[in-house]
Formats: C-alpha cells, structure tokens, sequence
C-alpha cells in the first residue's frame, strides 16, 4: 500500500517536471513563436483585405399554386367524353413551383432566359465594385473594356467569348435556391459585388421562371381550346357538344386567368432589396483564424525543433 502511494508521487513529479520542461521550451523560443504568429496574422490581414466584399439579395416567394382548368372538367365530364370516343386524359392538378426550381438551375433555362438579359462581363469579368460612383471595374486578363473586347482563354485560344455553359458554371455559384418544407417559403438569392446586380439578377429569375410557365401554360390551353372547337364542330350528339362547349369555358377561363396574372409560378413575399450590408467575406474572422494558425504552427516549430533536432544531435 505504501509502496503504491510511493510510485503515485513519482509519477506526479515526473508529470510536473515535464509540463515544467514545455513551459521552458516554450519561453526559450517564444521570439520564434511571436513573429512566427505575426507574420500568419499580418498575412491574414491582407488576404482578407484584398478579398471583395460580396452582397446577396434575397426574394422571399410562395408558390402561386394554380389550378388547371381542364383537368378539374375532365374529372366531371372525361367519362361522357370518353363514351363519345373523345381522348381527353387529364392532366396533372399541380402547380409548377416544384418544377420551377429545378428549371431555373439548369443550364437550359440560363440560355435561353438569363444569359440574353444580363451583361456577361458583370458576371465573368469582375474585379471590383466602387461603391461610391456605383461603377465596375474588370479584370483586364478576362474583358478589355476600352475595346470591349473579350481574352481569349488559355485552354481555347480560338474561343474569346466564354461559352454559354462556362458561364452556367460561374452563374451557379452565385445562385442560391433554398425551400423551406414546413412552411412553403421559397428564398431565390443571388450574391455579387454589386448588390444592385444582385438584387436585378434575383428579380431576372424569379420574372422569367413566372413568365416561362405562364406562356407554356398558356401555349396548352390555345392548344386545347382549338382542340375543343375542332370537335364540338365534328360531334353529332347534341349531349357531346354541350359537354365540350363546357370544357372549352374551362380552358377559356383559364386563358383569363393566365392573361392576368402575372405572379404565375412565384409570388412574392418579400421581393429583392439592394443590400447595404456585406455578407461576406468575414474578414474578423479570417483575421482570428489566421493568429490562431499562426499561434499553433509557431508553437509545433518550436516544439519540434527543440526535441526532434536535439534528439537527432545527441
């Protein structure tokens, strides 16, 4: 028992004359650690600095749910129609938000409805933003604006203008999509370096995702209303002419209601706003993070080199 205690307090010694040790060694190389530590913090400082500050405009949106028409008929008259040899399958009673955010990420939906209404260079070319005259300026490697003319790339010399899916690439990055499933709220974010172009662009997407949808619905319901004339004009029954006279109010109804309503897929909650306030970068935190590093690195140095080397020279 008493040998027991014997070996505890020896072992504690032995434990306090190492941390004693560290502590030696960490005061013997403590210059080491303070430029060490000063040097990785001066250079997190001026990387963060030279990082742009970055805006994100957000929309806050609802789906705007709307009914179809003809498939809410069908449900009451498809049977009867169907008797008269009339294939008129119903289609679905969704809306087209779910859809919709899936179409404004791809590639398709950038060309033919966001890359024609934007400037390429604000989203390729970039460099800074002057916040007081409210002007862009760009990297000269990438977009010469005195000529307006654009670089051509290293990895295509014979292509200067960047491609519509190099562009898509660039574009995803700067476009945030999130749903939220329990409440139905939709947020559309763009980020830039000007958060004028952030909060265009976040308006750009949700207009042309509502006006995408609007004029495919509204290319269906012609389309099935000139169906529907063509056969009331060829039914013989007077029972059939007057079930497809009703479809046909149906689709004419909705027509109406396409022409009218502008928030076809999105409707707005909180629309986008031009941010006074940057979201990133961070630069306190890069700044922390930096003297933190710097502070490990210098104290590993150190330790490494008084036991590794001195290990090896003895």
């Amino acid at each position: 028992m008493q040998e027991t205690h014997s070996n505890k307090q020896f072992n504690d010694f032995n434990d306090e004359v190492t941390l004693l040790e560290l502590f030696h060694v960490l005061c013997d190389g403590k210059w080491i650690i303070v430029w060490l530590t000063a040097l990785i913090s001066i250079i997190g400082v001026m990387y963060s600095l030279s990082l742009p500050n970055i805006y994100t405009s957000k929309a806050l949106v609802v789906a705007a749910n709307s009914s179809n028409g003809i498939s809410k008929a069908l449900g009451n008259f498809g049977g009867l129609a169907g008797l008269a040899g009339i294939n008129l399958s119903p289609g679905s009673d969704e809306g087209n938000s779910a859809k919709a955010l899936i179409k404004i990420k791809s590639l398709s939906f950038f060309e033919n409805n966001i890359l024609p209404n934007i400037f390429l260079q604000d989203l390729m070319a970039v460099k800074s933003w002057d916040g007081d005259a409210n002007i862009l300026t760009y990297d000269e490697s990438i977009y010469k604006m005195d000529s307006n003319t654009w670089v051509s790339d290293d990895s295509n010399p014979n292509q200067q203008v960047p491609s519509s899916q190099k562009s898509f690439r660039v574009f995803i990055e700067h476009l945030g999509v999130v749903e939220d499933k329990k409440s139905g709220f939709i947020t559309i974010s763009i980020k830039h370096q000007s958060p004028f172009i952030a909060k265009q662009w976040a308006e750009l997407v949700v207009d042309e995702a509502n006006a995408f949808y609007r004029q495919k619905d509204k290319s269906e319901s012609e389309k099935a209303a000139s169906y529907l004339n063509q056969q009331i004009l060829m039914a013989g029954l007077s029972e059939i002419k007057q079930i497809l006279a009703q479809l046909l109010q149906e689709e004419t109804k909705k027509l109406a209601l396409i022409e009218a309503n502008e928030a076809f897929v999105f409707d707005y909650i909180d629309p986008p706003a031009v941010m006074e306030i940057k979201t990133s970068p961070q630069r306190a935190i890069i700044c922390i993070l930096s003297a933190l590093l710097g502070g490990m690195l210098s104290i590993l140095l150190v330790l490494i080199r008084h036991y590794f080397f001195k290990e090896k020279a003895s």
